[in-house]
């Protein structure tokens, strides 16, 4: 198995063997193998370990710090090798919890991922209590109404329903920071592309995006969006 991190116009990655795995890393992105040493705040560490982490993944390892930092990142990997933890990490590490915006946007194909993302986030975060909310199809829009106008700083869902919210005026983007397109070939192939470019529409411009699951005829569809990327991950 393989894996690259690359970064365009950039020079030639090196090599680096890890878990078995053969990485291709380009200059500035390091593999930090240890949660202590990202920088975490104490109270978000509590539930890492308390979720049952003992070390990063691979992945995580990777990503994580170029997230947090601001980078523009993309990230491919197999199911099972810690993505959707990786997602909820950066999330609760990024945002303010003193502040009831939304500050963090996950866009998922299915109600199920999105569901699951939600969940992730709220076991990590607890110790800091980080507020997330899934806006899915087959629940009460009613509910999501409610939620959104108590205050979440993070949202979960799936294209159709999170464009409905915005155009509601219920989610408001104002504070997003974070934009993560979950699984984004399964969103085009599902036929998702005018619904995420709606919802990109009403973003702030300097937010990032961070796709995980990133295949070639995604890069076009991307590209209308940035010029180049901060960095470049693939995993698989």
């Amino acid at each position: 198995m393989a894996a690259a991190v690359a970064v365009p116009g950039r020079s030639r990655p090196s090599r680096l063997e890890d878990e078995n795995l053969v990485f291709e890393t380009s200059p500035g992105v390091e593999a930090i193998t240890s949660f202590d040493q990202m920088g975490i705040r104490d109270d978000l560490l509590r539930g890492i370990y308390a979720y049952g982490f003992e070390k990063p993944s691979a992945i995580q390892q990777r990503a994580i710090m170029p997230i947090v930092s601001g980078r523009d990142v993309i990230a491919q990997a197999q199911s099972g090798t810690g993505k959707t933890s990786m997602i909820a990490l950066s999330v609760c590490q990024m945002v303010d919890t003193s502040s009831r915006e939304v500050q963090a946007l996950i866009l998922s194909p299915t109600r199920e991922l999105a569901a699951q993302t939600e969940k992730v986030i709220l076991a990590i975060g607890d110790y800091i209590n980080v507020q997330a909310h899934a806006c899915i199809g087959g629940k009460s829009i009613g509910e999501d109404i409610r939620k959104l106008e108590y205050g979440v700083h993070a949202v979960s869902g799936t294209p159709g329903r999170v464009c409905d919210m915005i155009k509601r005026r219920t989610l408001r983007t104002r504070s997003i920071k974070l934009l993560i397109l979950d699984e984004s070939d399964e969103m085009l192939s599902r036929g998702f592309k005018d619904q995420i470019y709606d919802v990109y529409r009403y973003l702030p411009p300097d937010l990032q995006a961070n796709s995980k699951t990133f295949v070639d005829y995604a890069l076009h569809y991307f590209y209308q969006f940035f010029i180049m990327y901060s960095s470049f991950m693939l995993l698989y």
